[in-house]
């Protein structure tokens, strides 16, 4: 059976390179599915878990948003940040969305920094959800 070669490539470094049965993508509009013969594409990313299936095997990690591009059964992730579901600090989560959200309290939406605080917002209960992803 064909597989895909997936490959998560942040501004810093290569996360992962490896082959999958399917990889779920948290994509700009929704979770989407990619399984081998695809048709080729390119979407944004929003904050979520990227899940890879292989055998039956689930695999998650965190993308902080980017790129995803589908063509000749690779998946090209090109991750503003990204890392492994069991690294993610619950803890450190929880406390800098709780930190933006006091921050957001205090803004308008005329503000510079409403949209920022916005972000973080959307970025650390994405990671917490992932955490909750778990194989």
């Amino acid at each position: 059976m064909a597989k895909l070669t997936v490959e998560i490539v942040t501004p810093e470094k290569r996360i992962l390179s490896v082959q999958a049965d399917e990889a779920i993508v948290p994509g700009g509009k929704g979770l989407f599915g990619v399984r081998p013969g695809h048709t080729p594409f390119l979407s944004l990313m929003e904050p979520g878990a990227l899940t890879l299936v292989d055998g039956g095997k689930r695999d998650a990690y965190f993308v902080a948003g980017g790129f995803v591009e589908v063509a000749n059964d690779k998946v090209l992730v090109l991750a503003d940040a990204a890392e492994h579901v069991s690294g993610i600090d619950v803890e450190g989560a929880r406390k800098r969305l709780g930190e933006a959200q006091e921050r957001l309290k205090g803004l308008s939406s005329e503000d510079a920094r409403y949209e920022l605080e916005q972000a973080t917002v959307r970025r650390e209960a994405a990671r917490i959800g992932a955490a909750g992803a778990r194989a």
